[in-house]
């Protein structure tokens, strides 16, 4: 059975690459997708649904489903929701997701930490018995809880206790005269940097639970996320920048003049493409709308043609700079690895006895060639 495994965080249906992708990796032999219906508001559970249609039940069953739901909601609703995006008549695997949310909101509340551990176990028992419930109607095969709070040190605040689960998926079943409880599967994120989850992952598998790794790319230490990946550079981005800042030279237009020079001077400034993502939607697309509604509509719109060609280089740059830091300051972590980053930090999972799967974003089809020789 292959360890890695689709994730379809930011997987839509109104991309033809993020499908073709899909159906390469369900042909190279892939055992699980990992999916929620909060991943591109079902548009990831809904491409799931439109590549199952090109294959045979024979090879879809072969494949292991994970959804999941967020605690506060009710998971019928979410699971017949989900079932009807998937196209799907169960899933096998339905974890409870971020439950740490409500530890968090107990230490806000100033909380002492046993108040705080007993609302969570009597929050998680309860989301535990609707599983079971849901078990009984042969809606879903198992469930499984993913969570971030499991990679944390045990005496951290925001770290959440694992030893509890399986008494607490006991009795839930036990109330409901299940003969065995249907929790089978954790995920946590782990990775070359973050080790703290392979305690979990060590208990987890001697409780005969599966154990899917998350995050094996996006790795945070001291409190900075490093992408754990080789991108290179656009050879394209001079030649949209140059013509875009000619366009924008005049009066009119000179405030986006100044931000695509800035842009251009800062390229290498952020931490991780996730900080420019925050940046370019938070900052540089409210300011391109101000800036546009300076010119009539038809010229807005061929400005816009040139900044999207502009802004899909640009990323590509950022993407470029971000790696060459991240392997400067993790130069140790890798130098007795002759493969890419990704390659080197994927492999290193792979070699993990106590990780069952990788939940691995794979957008393009050649992603998905590349990653799957890995195993190979």
């Amino acid at each position: 059975m292959k360890k890695i495994a689709f994730g379809t965080q930011r997987i839509s249906e109104h991309n033809p690459q993020h499908l073709q992708a899909l159906k390469e990796a369900i042909k190279s032999g892939i055992s699980m997708i990992d999916t929620s219906p909060s991943y591109m508001d079902g548009g990831a559970q809904r491409t799931i649904a439109l590549a199952f249609r090109e294959f045979e039940d024979d090879v879809k069953d072969n494949i292991e489903i994970i959804s999941k739901f967020d605690l506060g909601l009710n998971p019928s609703e979410v699971l017949e929701s989900s079932l009807k995006d998937l196209e799907l008549d169960y899933i096998d695997c339905f974890m409870v997701e971020n439950p740490e949310q409500i530890l968090y909101k107990s230490l806000e509340k100033g909380m002492s930490k046993d108040d705080r551990l007993d609302e969570m176990n009597k929050v998680m028992f309860e989301a535990f018995l609707e599983c079971e419930t849901l078990i009984q109607s042969k809606k879903i095969k198992s469930y499984g809880v993913s969570s971030e709070a499991f990679s944390v040190d045990h005496n951290h605040d925001r770290f959440l206790p694992y030893e509890d689960l399986i008494a607490l998926s006991q009795s839930a079943a036990q109330e409901l005269k299940n003969p065995t409880h249907g929790l089978s599967t954790i995920e946590l994120p782990i990775n070359m940097l973050e080790h703290e989850g392979l305690k979990c992952a060590k208990w987890a598998k001697e409780k005969a639970l599966k154990v899917v790794a998350s995050r094996p790319l996006n790795a945070l230490m001291d409190e900075q996320v490093y992408r754990l990946a080789d991108y290179d550079e656009s050879h394209e981005y001079y030649h949209h920048l140059n013509e875009l800042l000619e366009v924008c030279d005049n009066e009119l237009l000179k405030p986006l003049f100044n931000l695509f020079e800035e842009l251009d001077t800062s390229k290498h400034k952020f931490g991780w493409v996730g900080d420019y993502e925050t940046f370019l939607y938070t900052q540089a697309i409210p300011h391109i709308q101000k800036a546009l509604k300076e010119i009539d509509e038809k010229n807005a719109q061929t400005m816009l043609n040139f900044i999207d060609l502009f802004l899909i280089e640009y990323k590509k740059m950022v993407e470029y700079e971000c790696s060459k830091k991240t392997k400067t300051t993790l130069l140790d972590l890798f130098k007795e690895c002759d493969m890419s980053m990704q390659e080197c930090a994927i492999t290193y999972l792979l070699n993990m006895d106590d990780i069952d799967h990788i939940a691995i974003g794979m957008r393009k089809a050649s992603y998905v060639h590349e990653i799957m020789m890995l195993e190979q």
